[in-house]
């Protein structure tokens, strides 16, 4: 069974969407563990602070070492994780190779970021990897903590009910998905394609390939690029 470990300065904002769909399918299957640690519970300020202005007088708030190094203190005395993510802006982009590859992993714990962040400290004694899900900014990390989690658990064995369908997922070889339909056959006067009818699975695979290649050309060209050049 897989395990999350994730911090929060807000954990509220996280039950809801970690409590339904796939990712509530896979806890109740056995497949996954997901734990919710609130970073008050850790805080040795009497008023439950967790937070601070930063050195250097720029306006906004930080997170404290204190209650972070608590946490995780307490945590790694459980257990040892194969990965201790904080979700920054400034992180490795996200995508669906690392997705891949943390879905090989047992215990990964999440910290989310908040305010204006954490104290360095935090990032560099603690943490393994850094990770964010795009070039805007947050009000804080437990977004793409879930962002992240999902994105894990849905490839777990058994997590989805034909396994099949994730490994068709967009960015899995570097393209995007081709278009898809389903019944009925028209809709409105708009049809499916007929090679999507036509039961030929070399025909079916050549033509989703060929819409692969052309979405992704010109849709994402950075992809479409990559692509070009490890094939």
């Amino acid at each position: 069974m897989m395990r999350f470990d994730i911090i929060s300065a807000v954990p509220a904002l996280l039950e809801g969407p970690l409590n339904h769909s796939i990712v509530k399918r896979a806890k109740e299957k056995g497949l996954v563990e997901i734990h919710i640690h609130d970073l008050r519970d850790f805080t040795e300020d009497k008023h439950l602070k967790i937070d601070d202005y930063p050195y250097g007088g720029d306006p906004g708030m930080v997170l404290t070492p204190q209650p972070i190094f608590s946490c995780i203190e307490h945590l790694t005395q459980q257990r040892d994780y194969d990965e201790l993510i904080f979700t920054a802006a400034d992180g490795e982009l996200f995508t669906q190779e690392e997705a891949n590859k943390l879905s090989l992993k047992k215990n990964i714990l999440i910290l989310s970021g908040h305010y204006k962040g954490v104290d360095q400290r935090v990032r560099d004694a603690l943490i393994t990897k850094e990770y964010s899900i795009g070039d805007f900014v947050l009000s804080g990390g437990e977004l793409p903590a879930m962002v992240i989690t999902d994105a894990i658990v849905r490839l777990l064995p058994g997590a989805i009910g034909d396994a099949g369908s994730a490994l068709n997922d967009s960015f899995q070889d570097g393209l995007l998905e081709a278009p898809v339909y389903t019944r009925p056959a028209e809709f409105k006067g708009m049809t499916v394609p007929d090679v999507l009818r036509s039961g030929d699975p070399k025909k079916i695979g050549a033509w989703q390939h060929e819409q692969a290649v052309q979405r992704t050309k010109e849709r994402r060209k950075d992809l479409y690029e990559q692509y070009k050049k490890e094939y």
